[in-house]
């Protein structure tokens, strides 16, 4: 059996580069595998470290070698980069990769399970109808603008759209033909949505954490299983603060000589879960003076000084922070801090 103190993997789809080392002053062995042959060499290998950057395929990847027995450890792509010395190829970037798993402060992406991965699938096919459905609503009204046939703006009013286009009697006979099949496809990626709302809604009443989550004012469902799912191990975040460092909503940096500078937020990390908390907080900004607590206090004075964009974002971050509290505690949110007008609050 072949022994290496760790290995670093440059991920592809039909060929992968191997960078091992058998000790820190050794020469490095490098192999081209062929996706048949990956796991075979590993399979001879002695458990070891291996380090892969958190791309396409490389939760599955870090799955199966875990369960051969060695440590797998995932690293985001940015913080590879600085450990390639010259040139771009394959063997230069797994020579990186092998580099960088060994540093002390390097920080790692946890492996999600299959479970994990699946419910964060229905999250991104949800999304991408989502988005065709806008696209296809924003066309079928430019497309009847042109003829004159107008609503007003929003999904919601797409069946106004398609009814005044229906009795229309001078709208060409081909224009309602190609309505028509604009209705087809808005009904089909309709019933979609809906068949996928129902299965996070069962994703979320078989997870504890998640129903804990759904607690917390301005966040759902939606909001409470796509969290769940892209954050299996909250402890690998330090505090509060680097878990809403990580989803990009802390003001970026640029401080020197003692002195503080802070800009707009980094808007990094996960660009799907800093939405969902934004549109969330946008809502809850909407009815905080329907809210009694010292989080509605909070916001009235925020917003007395500051534009509603601006602390939407603000209120972002905080959900974010109490989100992250929960999750490394498994306290309930204490709705007294963001409680209902004219209804006692509960501890």
């Amino acid at each position: 059996m072949k022994k290496f103190i760790r290995i670093g993997i440059d991920l592809g789809k039909r060929y992968f580069q191997v960078h091992a080392l058998v000790s820190e002053d050794g020469r490095a062995v490098t192999r081209k595998l062929r996706r048949d042959g990956f796991l075979a060499f590993f399979a001879e290998a002695g458990p070891c470290l291996i380090g892969m950057e958190a791309c396409g395929s490389a939760h599955y990847w870090g799955r199966e070698l875990r369960a051969m027995g060695h440590d797998v450890r995932l690293i985001p792509p940015i913080y590879v980069k600085p450990y390639v010395k010259r040139g771009k190829n394959d063997a230069v970037d797994a020579a990186a990769v092998c580099e960088a798993v060994s540093r002390p402060d390097m920080r790692f992406v946890p492996i999600k399970s299959a479970e994990n991965q699946a419910s964060l699938m229905l999250h991104k096919t949800r999304e991408l109808l989502v988005k065709q459905r806008t696209m296809s609503v924003n066309a079928l009204r430019g497309h009847l603008a042109e003829f004159g046939v107008v609503a007003a703006k929003g999904v919601g009013h797409a069946g106004e759209l398609l009814e005044k286009a229906k009795n229309d009697a001078t709208l060409p006979e081909i224009a309602k033909a190609t309505v028509k099949i604009f209705v087809q496809q808005l009904e089909a990626i309709s019933a979609a949505i809906v068949a996928l709302d129902k299965e996070i809604a069962n994703v979320h009443a078989q997870s504890e954490i998640s129903k804990l989550l759904a607690g917390v004012p301005g966040v759902g469902k939606i909001v409470a299983t796509a969290i769940v799912a892209s954050v299996p191990d909250p402890s690998v975040f330090k505090s509060a603060r680097d878990f809403a460092a990580w989803l990009g909503l802390t003001p970026r940096q640029n401080s020197s000589g003692g002195k503080e500078k802070l800009g707009a937020i980094t808007k990094q990390g996960n660009r799907y879960l800093r939405k969902l908390l934004t549109l969330g907080a946008t809502s809850l900004l909407r009815v905080a003076g329907k809210r009694n607590g010292v989080l509605r206090d909070w916001l009235v004075a925020l917003l007395a000084r500051k534009p509603a964009r601006l602390v939407s974002l603000a209120l972002a971050n905080k959900l974010a922070r109490i989100i992250w509290a929960m999750m490394t505690t498994g306290e309930a949110f204490r709705t007294q801090i963001m409680a209902r007008a004219g209804k006692p609050s509960m501890a």
